[in-house]
């Protein structure tokens, strides 16, 4: 339908499928396969809940979300990653610019180490929970807006 519709990109992992519709990070890699195989881009969504950052797991769970996409493609071209804590969505928390720019850091770094440095090199991961009006967010680099 968005192909037929003329629209070019969907977004799939969101946060609010994951949780109430169950839908696992297998079923989410299915999809992004299955949109780019009808020539879809994909923003694919990965983030933590607020237990399992305060767990420490934060990079389990994004690397586990990501790894379910990697199995079911080969070519990055059209995906672009949204890393959105599920915490900072509609919760009032932020995510600070050192930890979303930690989380891009380290995505980067697994997929140089487990897709290829090229890919590693040249996907776009973008921050997609909430942001505070103290932060401007420019490409992968937050920029204060204010100091207070």
């Amino acid at each position: 339908m968005l192909v037929d519709l003329g629209i070019p990109w969907v977004i799939l992992g969101h946060s609010e499928r994951r949780l109430l519709l169950g839908e696992s990070n297998e079923f989410v890699g299915d999809k992004v396969a299955y949109a780019l195989s009808k020539n879809l881009k994909v923003i694919a969504c990965v983030g933590e809940t607020l237990e399992q950052r305060e767990s420490g797991s934060t990079m389990e769970v994004v690397a586990a979300q990501t790894k379910a996409i990697s199995e079911r493609i080969s070519d990055w071209t059209n995906v672009v990653v949204a890393y959105e804590p599920v915490w900072a969505i509609g919760t009032g928390k932020v995510a600070s610019p050192a930890q979303a720019q930690e989380v891009h850091s380290v995505l980067r770094e697994w997929f140089h180490t487990s897709v290829s440095p090229e890919v590693a090199a040249s996907i776009r991961i973008i921050y997609g929970g909430m942001f505070s009006s103290n932060y401007l967010l420019f490409s992968t680099e937050f920029v204060p807006t204010r100091t207070s």
